[in-house]
């Protein structure tokens, strides 16, 4: 009787002891799947959480470019009497397009013309085919009294014949008359600009930070093409107002968003228009980096190498600078 009362005491242990080790188990395995949701709700990376909550100080960094681009272009404007390196198109002078079978040395004929032609603004580059070199293309602001002269001085260092030269001369007049044009186009298109957005929005501060976008997009964008060497001719002119239609489609893009739509807080719509633009603003890149990779012509690489300088500082632009002013704007309206 007792052994019998015992052996049942040990039944009933042993299937509370099992009974436990199944709650265990099932607790254990239930816990990382609970404690995952909390999880995917909070920033996992530094830059978001940095870029949620000090977004005050982060817009320094496109003000503080916006202020370099100013020094870059004052001193330019008092070492050369100008904003920017204008090119040929633009100022007046003598083009000279060589072809060449075998390779020139670019550095050492440049040198040599700037040499002999010392007050002369001169720009030797190189004309090439897939990677060959096919030529040199020169650029100097020759009068037309100095033609003759420098068009011998070349036949002489190159070896090759002046009937092979492609030869394109522009007056100085005429060269300054298609910049003050080309300025007042630009002018026009930032001032119609503006106006499209103003009645668009219908208040001041967004419309004022997508103009101010689409300023330093320009500014700053040609202070790094003049600290490139970079002699801007009329497709330079027409690569910066493309630029202008690039920055305003973004930043309408962020401001639409945020503005016009009520669904969630500003940062989760901010983040939805981050993900459009920058989809747009990386594809626009990678194409314009092909046809910079692949072009032949010095025409087409001077426009995909201001749009592609452009496209970055626009990213900083839009994404801080405005962004930071629009959230501002926001809370100040209570809106969060």
């Amino acid at each position: 009787m007792a052994k019998s009362r015992r052996e049942r005491r040990l039944r009933r242990l042993k299937k509370h002891k099992v009974m436990n080790d199944v709650e265990v188990s099932k607790d254990t395995s239930e816990a990382p799947e609970v404690s995952k949701e909390p999880a995917k709700k909070e920033y996992r990376n530094v830059f978001s959480r940095i870029y949620d909550t000090q977004y005050k100080r982060l817009v320094l960094i496109p003000l503080i470019l916006l202020l370099l681009a100013f020094i870059v272009l004052g001193v330019n404007m008092a070492t050369t009497g100008d904003f920017m390196n204008r090119g040929v198109s633009l100022k007046g002078g003598l083009t000279l397009t060589i072809p060449s079978e075998e390779p020139i040395s670019i550095l050492e004929l440049e040198v040599a013309l700037n040499s002999e032609f010392p007050a002369n603004d001169i720009v030797v580059r190189g004309l090439s085919e897939l990677g060959v070199q096919r030529g040199v293309i020169i650029e100097a602001d020759i009068t037309p009294d100095e033609r003759e002269g420098f068009i011998f001085f070349v036949e002489g260092r190159t070896g090759i014949d002046e009937e092979l030269y492609s030869i394109e001369e522009i007056g100085s007049s005429l060269g300054a008359s298609f910049f003050k044009q080309t300025m007042i186009a630009v002018l026009f298109a930032f001032v119609f600009m503006g106006l499209v957005v103003f009645w668009y929005f219908r208040t001041l501060v967004p419309s004022g930070a997508v103009i101010l976008a689409a300023f330093s997009d320009i500014v700053v964008t040609l202070a790094i093409v003049n600290l490139m060497g970079m002699k801007i001719g009329t497709a330079g002119i027409a690569a910066f107002l493309m630029l202008i239609g690039y920055s305003v489609d973004t930043d309408i893009l962020l401001s639409t968003r945020v503005l016009k739509r009520t669904e969630g807080t500003v940062m989760k719509r901010v983040y939805g228009a981050m993900k459009t633009g920058l989809t747009m603003n990386g594809s626009t890149i990678v194409a314009v980096t092909a046809a910079l990779i692949l072009a032949d012509s010095e025409v087409i690489k001077q426009i995909m190498t201001i749009i592609l300088i452009g496209l970055f500082v626009d990213i900083i632009n839009t994404w801080i600078q405005n962004v930071s002013i629009l959230r501002y704007y926001l809370e100040k309206k209570g809106i969060k």
